[in-house]
This record gives structure tokens, C-alpha cells and sequence, in this order.
């Protein structure tokens, strides 16, 4: 332990150690095979982690406008990795995710509940 102090090397883990060192997130986003048959009728029924989203509506002004791929998603946020990394709450805002040339604008209120369970709720459109 004291070679570790001497050496400097206190760290956390996934975090940069120092200027100029990558984050643990990296920029590698999965983008699965099956991108292809996301439509605007079955977005609800996909899987949201890898899409390009980008936030065209919100009642805070200072969520308009961000951009990049989801990264993960919760049961009322999407963390989005775009200039940086945001956590934006679902129910607030309207998105536009773009498949395969195509935009695809979704309500976030439709979207809340786990990824998971929104494939047994019944959707009326």
C-alpha cells in the first residue's frame, strides 16, 4: 500500500487519472443488426441504447437541443452521450431518433417504464 502512496497512484476506478486521460465510457456505441426494422409505429417496443436521439422539445430550455447515442436507459432517464455525457429525464421531453436516414419523433412520456416491461403494456396510437 505504501509503494502506491509514493508512487501516486491513488485512484478511482473508471475515472481519468490525470490531464488529459480518456474516460472509462470511451465512445463506443453498439449498433445491432436489427436497426433495420425499427419503425415509427414499434419504437416503443425496441431497444433504445445505441440510436442517435436528439431533443427537439423540453419544458426545461436548457435540455433543446442536445445530441448524441443513448447509452443507457432507466426506468425515467436516458443517458445520452453526445459534447458530454447527460442524464435526461424521460417524461419532460420530446425526442427524435434517427434510423437508418429516417426521423422518428416520440413523446418521452410514452417511453417511461423499464425497457423491460414496456413490451407487456398494450399502446393505443
Amino acid at each position: 500500500m505504501r509503494r502506491n502512496c509514493e508512487e501516486r497512484k491513488d485512484r478511482a476506478s473508471g475515472r481519468p487519472q490525470g490531464q488529459g486521460q480518456e474516460t472509462a465510457w470511451g465512445t463506443r456505441v453498439f449498433r445491432g443488426s436489427h436497426r433495420g426494422r425499427v419503425t415509427a409505429k414499434n419504437i416503443i417496443w425496441h431497444e433504445l441504447i445505441g440510436l442517435k436521439a436528439k431533443i427537439i422539445r423540453a419544458s426545461h430550455p436548457g435540455l433543446v437541443g442536445i445530441e448524441g447515442y443513448v447509452l443507457d436507459e432507466t426506468r425515467n432517464t436516458l443517458t445520452i452521450l453526445g459534447e458530454r455525457l447527460w442524464v435526461v429525464p424521460k417524461d419532460v421531453v420530446c425526442l427524435e431518433f434517427e434510423v437508418d436516414g429516417e426521423s422518428i419523433r416520440i413523446n418521452g412520456k410514452e417511453l417511461i417504464g423499464r425497457p423491460e416491461m414496456r413490451l407487456k403494456k398494450r399502446w393505443r396510437r
